[in-house]
């Protein structure tokens, strides 16, 4: 069972192992009973195992007496937003984001739209543990209805919180690479309503993934070759459940996941100030397009949710992780690809400057990413021991342990959703940040030999 992930972002496993509907049901029982047989509204990608996935988890969530509404395929962000916006106890996406095809998960979300903290999502997982679930008898049972109008609503709050009337006047060429998710319908209806000529590539809904699915720069060569072959002014690319977004400069150059953020909140800062909330593992480019707008930057553990309660208690106008992850609080408090590439675009419009033009005028970080596999457990007490052996460093152990070295940084964290300690290391020059990438990689394999 150590494919089987429980913990802040949901439940992951590999259907067929780990991920059983056995294990469904009583999933779906107990967020049935957490929500007190309220409305709970379930969405997934395109995976698929999703079918399976999903009638398991209905079976557990009517027989707790739920009311359960399918919105079918969509991207998490208009999950979340339906949740909302049809006043639902909860809601459930059946996607597991960027892990392999493989893999499939359940994310839960509470009344709000948000995901579940910590401590909602300890409740959860003490009402699975107990076993202790409601149980409708045969005249309480409610039945399963479906709603499509999520992804309008979903397109029509992106619309709203940009001049739509100043993309359209552009008529920018996109090339746009969806990896055949969730994604695919609906942001080719919202950049077709945003007057775009969109050029695609991976964008049959079929879930038979093209390329690994995490939008980084060795998985989207392609989407890099499109954009510059179809003399695209942009390129855009999502993981399968539509809540990341990579972008690609007008010549094919990999912008990158971790340059998204920065360029929502140099645009955004623009014209509403306020302290821009990011995780431990961003990159330091935000903090400096933050500061170039005279606003603060607040760092929070991992997790999606960590940035949302932050954003909503500081009434921050802008925030998200540095995975693509950008977190527009007009159009929902969760990451959402289609708020992205809206104020991206909005950003070439108004500024008339070309994405490359706009990121050569950044500081210049360069970022190292690594991993090691290892089991939670394991992961968790190797990085307790690597950082009693760096105390002497400035650090962050709110999620892991974040080390600051002068003007580079490193995050060593076992991860909420593989069984594996992520390395992300950052630094002004290359070869520093592989250095200590490198440095921090062999501390935490030494350390995991030992625990």
């Amino acid at each position: 069972m150590g494919s089987l992930i429980m913990g802040i972002s949901g439940v992951r496993g590999i259907v067929g192992e780990s991920l059983t509907p056995e294990l469904l049901v009583r999933l779906g029982m107990a967020f049935g009973t957490w929500v007190e047989g309220g409305r709970v509204v379930v969405g997934m990608d395109t995976r698929a195992s999703g079918e399976m996935v999903k009638h398991s988890v209905f079976a557990g969530l009517l027989s707790c007496g739920c009311e359960v509404t399918d919105v079918g395929i969509c991207p998490t962000p208009t999950l979340s937003i339906a949740v909302r916006t049809l006043g639902a106890s909860g809601g459930i996406m059946i996607s597991a984001s960027h892990n392999p095809i493989e893999w499939n998960a359940l994310k839960f979300f509470g009344p709000d739209g948000v995901y579940l903290d910590a401590d909602e999502g300890r409740q959860l997982l003490d009402i699975y543990y107990q076993g202790d679930f409601l149980k409708a008898h045969w005249d309480g049972l409610k039945s399963v209805s479906d709603y499509d109008g999520a992804p309008e609503e979903h397109v029509r709050l992106v619309l709203a919180a940009v001049d739509a009337d100043a993309i359209r006047a552009r008529r920018f060429r996109v090339a746009l690479d969806c990896c055949n998710g969730a994604g695919v319908e609906i942001t080719q209806e919202l950049l077709a309503r945003l007057g775009c000529e969109i050029v695609t590539i991976n964008c049959t809904p079929d879930g038979m993934f093209p390329h690994n699915p995490e939008p980084t720069f060795v998985n989207l060569r392609d989407i890099c070759r499109l954009t510059r072959k179809a003399e695209a002014h942009v390129g855009f690319a999502q993981d399968p459940d539509a809540d990341r977004l990579a972008v690609v400069a007008e010549d094919g150059s990999y912008i990158g996941e971790e340059m998204t953020l920065a360029l929502a909140a140099d645009h955004v800062l623009d014209e509403r100030k306020g302290p821009v909330v990011i995780n431990l593992s961003t990159s330091k480019t935000v903090e400096d397009v933050a500061a170039a707008h005279g606003c603060g930057t607040v760092r929070v553990p991992v997790g999606e949710v960590n940035v949302s309660r932050r954003m909503a208690e500081l009434g921050s106008p802008i925030g998200g992780e540095g995975n693509g992850g950008v977190i527009d609080p007009r159009v929902h408090l969760g990451r959402d690809s289609l708020i992205a590439m809206a104020l991206v675009l909005e950003m070439l419009a108004k500024s008339g400057r070309t994405v490359g033009e706009i990121v050569a005028g950044y500081p210049r970080y360069h970022i190292v990413k690594d991993k090691l596999q290892a089991t939670r457990a394991r992961a968790v007490r190797a990085v307790r021991k690597l950082a009693e052996e760096y105390s002497g460093a400035l650090q962050d152990t709110s999620d892991g342990a974040r080390f600051v070295f002068g003007d580079a940084w490193v995050h060593v964290r076992p991860s909420n959703t593989e069984p594996i300690v992520r390395i992300v290391a950052e630094a002004p020059d290359k070869e520093r940040a592989a250095s200590l990438a490198e440095e921090l990689r062999l501390a935490v394999s030494r350390h995991l030999e030992t625990v």
